[in-house]
Parts: C-alpha cells; structure tokens; sequence
C-alpha cells in the first residue's frame, strides 16, 4: 500500500513511520468492510507472504493502534515462534516497542497522551477491552445511534445488532448482567459493547 493511500486512514504525522514498516516487514495492508468481531488481524501464508487486514475506520487513532498492533504479531512470531500466545509476554514487549515512537502529540490528541500512556505499560488483547481507552476513541469515530453498555442507565433497554433485546442490570467486579427480553436469560456483556438504545 502506497503512503498516498495509507495517508487516508491514518493520522498525517503516523503515515510515513508506518509506511516505513510495512515495506521494513514485507507485509501486505488490506483494507476491508468493518467486521464486528475484530479490528483488525495479522497472518503468515504458505508462501511466507505476511498480510494484515483492517476494518476501514475514519477514527485514524484506532487504525494506527490496530495496524501496529497487528505488526506486532508478526514481529513477535518471527523472533520467538509459532508457539507462544498470541497476546503473551512476547507480542506485548514488541507491541510497546514498536509503539513507542508514535505517542508523540503530534501524532494523538493530547487528552489522549495520558490514556495511552497507561494502556501501554501493560497492553491489552483488544484496545476495546481497555475501557478508559474505548471510550477515548469512540470520541473521534463517525456519529452513530450506539452507545457502550457502560454508558446506559441500569434498567434501559437496548438491541443488539442481530435484533435481540435486553435489558440493562447491575455490574459485577467487570462485567455487566443483562436480561434478554424474550427469554428471560442472564447474559454478561462487556462495559464497552456497543449497543443501541431503546426508548
């Protein structure tokens, strides 16, 4: 992917350091639809050709986080295996380091500096499992009708994408109890799943 193309989804000062790696690392970048799953993933093919596949996002801050992230797999199986965890030790140390020069407030909000700061002393398997930083990003993505679970008052109701509706309930020590509506049925939902409310 040419910088032009990656300038398009990236914060302006982020583009030629991460440009710099994927040619560094031989890695293909694509783009794709957004998937409600993941944000992103990395893999190594037969032919030993690396690529990494992004949800396209107008929020640059969580394609840098995520395209980093994802080289971060790579960098961690070539140098210690296809054995080690996936979010392990390994992946966390390359994560960091490679993260390292882009937390520069030329490159993030500065209310964002401090967040990110502490996320990367001890990165997460998701930038959206760390709460503080979800709710962070989600500020710079495109208006939508959803809300995070944590952001809805105890006893709301609200649907999910698939049409299944719940109803909002108390939060354990990190998760929240909520009741699906037709069947009665106790589910825990992460603080940061998004949702969409209901009047």
């Amino acid at each position: 992917m040419t910088a032009q193309t990656l300038a398009t989804y990236l914060p302006e000062a982020a583009v030629e350091g991460c440009h710099t790696l994927l040619q560094r690392h031989q890695v293909q970048l694509k783009v794709v639809r957004k998937r409600r799953t993941r944000h992103g993933d990395y893999r190594k093919y037969p032919d030993g050709t690396h690529r990494i596949t992004i949800n396209a996002s107008s929020n640059p801050y969580r394609f840098l986080i995520t395209l980093i992230h994802e080289i971060a797999h790579l960098v961690a199986f070539e140098a210690h295996g296809r054995s080690i965890r996936p979010h392990g030790i390994e992946w966390k140390h390359s994560f960091k380091l490679l993260m390292a020069p882009f937390i520069r407030p030329v490159i993030w909000p500065e209310d964002m500096l401090p967040i990110l700061a502490q996320h990367f002393r001890n990165p997460k398997a998701s930038s959206s499992t760390d709460l503080k930083l979800a709710l962070e990003l989600k500020k710079y993505d495109p208006p939508t009708d959803t809300q995070m679970v944590s952001q809805l008052q105890e006893g709301a109701n609200f649907k999910l994408y698939n049409g299944r509706v719940f109803r909002k309930g108390k939060r354990r020590v990190k998760r929240i109890e909520c009741h699906e509506i037709k069947s009665g049925k106790v589910y825990l939902f992460q603080p940061h799943a998004e949702v969409e409310p209901m009047q």
